[in-house]
């Protein structure tokens, strides 16, 4: 017998992938455009700094992350955010920040929310694991459409009362995948008055901050901090995947106020694995390393001009403020993916498949994304060939 509770859970995003094009034949070179995976190099010594600690794989590691790194991490959120966070209390090491955004669900959900069922908050489209980990605490997760009426990001300041009455989390991404768009401060301080005013937390999956085309993102730990609000309102959610080139690495961070992290911290104590000690001492040492971020930023800024020159003339074209994807407006992702397979070869992601549907539609239906990892010149030959394909 098995449980009933993940029974409808939709196909996740690559399986309907290949579902949709793979018993088509592809229509020129294959380009993969659809997985957010990283391809610039990462720092040249990263290798070294896991052979110097490599004794470390015969050692069981902290659980929380060591205090090297911890500390690290503490630098890095006071230099990049001006955010002031105690490494011992306030901060633990994950791996990869899918783990962290799911069980800090686990850890900090209550089972009900002024006498009901909790609702979670989602931007839609949204991160896969964010429905997953509403739906395993037991509470309902709740859509909030991001569509360009809205400046790509969800207006949860227009929630009916009934609605915020019931959240007890709110996850938002910024920069938001898919779209590239940013939460400014006064989107942060919006969000954070509101889980003040009906008690919610914010999780914030800030994973993409370091990539941007102009203006660096702020933290909304920054930002609650600056507004002096409860130092449990914002967890926030950071990762080395993008930032540095290693989604291999699977080193990433939560920090927040000190008693969702201890509630955290205990749960992991039972159900975590901790990222072995070499790899940590690879962590510390990128998270308190500026060089190697700048130089992959202006990589992917160099990618944005490419971009806004191959789409300048498209209707309805809206660059990324920041993150490696285009959101571009189609009739119908679906449809315009498997065209642009069976002419081209190039292989993207309908935004429906990131998206759930509402009363109010699909927001992803219209679009498709497309990851601008890989390298330039190839980046730029699939660019050119959707362009070509789907808006001659």
């Amino acid at each position: 017998m098995f449980p009933e509770r993940f029974s409808n859970l939709p196909a996740y995003a690559f399986p309907r992938l290949r579902t949709l094009l793979d018993h088509h034949t592809p229509g020129g070179d294959v380009v993969h455009m659809t997985i957010g995976e990283p391809k610039h190099a990462f720092p040249d010594w990263v290798s070294g700094v896991i052979a110097e600690n490599a004794a470390g794989f015969n050692k069981y590691p902290p659980n929380d992350g060591s205090p090297e790194l911890l500390a690290s991490i503490a630098g890095w959120m006071q230099r990049r955010f001006g955010a002031e966070v105690d490494p011992d209390t306030q901060i633990m090491a994950l791996n990869g920040t899918r783990e962290g955004l799911y069980n800090a669900a686990m850890a900090l959900c209550p089972e009900t929310k002024n006498g009901a069922q909790p609702l979670v908050l989602t931007p839609n489209p949204f991160y896969q694991v964010y429905m997953v980990a509403a739906i395993s605490v037991g509470a309902e997760p709740h859509f909030v459409n991001a569509t360009s009426a809205s400046n790509h990001l969800p207006d949860f300041k227009a929630l009916p009362e009934d609605v915020l009455k019931r959240t007890a989390i709110a996850y938002m991404c910024s920069p938001a995948n898919p779209q590239g768009a940013v939460a400014d401060e006064q989107f942060w301080r919006d969000l954070i008055t509101l889980a003040e005013q009906y008690d919610f937390q914010v999780f914030a999956d800030e994973c993409y901050s370091e990539i941007y085309r102009d203006t660096a993102p702020t933290s909304a730990m920054k930002v609650a901090q600056d507004m002096g609000a409860d130092p449990e309102r914002v967890v926030v959610f950071h990762s080395l995947s993008k930032r540095s080139n290693m989604p291999g690495l699977r080193s990433g961070f939560v920090a927040g106020g000190s008693e969702s992290i201890a509630r955290i911290k205990q749960l992991r104590t039972y159900s975590g694995a901790p990222l072995p000690l070499p790899l940590q001492k690879v962590a510390e040492k990128a998270w308190a390393d500026d060089t190697h971020v700048d130089e992959n930023r202006a990589l992917y800024q160099e990618k944005y001009r490419i971009a806004d020159e191959i789409f300048g003339t498209v209707q309805g074209y809206q660059g990324p403020e920041a993150g490696f994807f285009l959101w571009l407006p189609v009739e119908d992702g679906e449809e315009a993916a498997l065209k642009l397979w069976k002419e081209t070869g190039v292989r993207v992601l309908p935004g429906e498949y990131l998206s759930k549907d509402t009363d109010q539609g699909n927001p992803g239906k219209e679009y498709i994304r497309v990851a601008m990892v890989a390298p330039k010149d190839e980046m730029q030959r699939g660019l050119i060939q959707i362009r070509d394909c789907l808006f001659a």
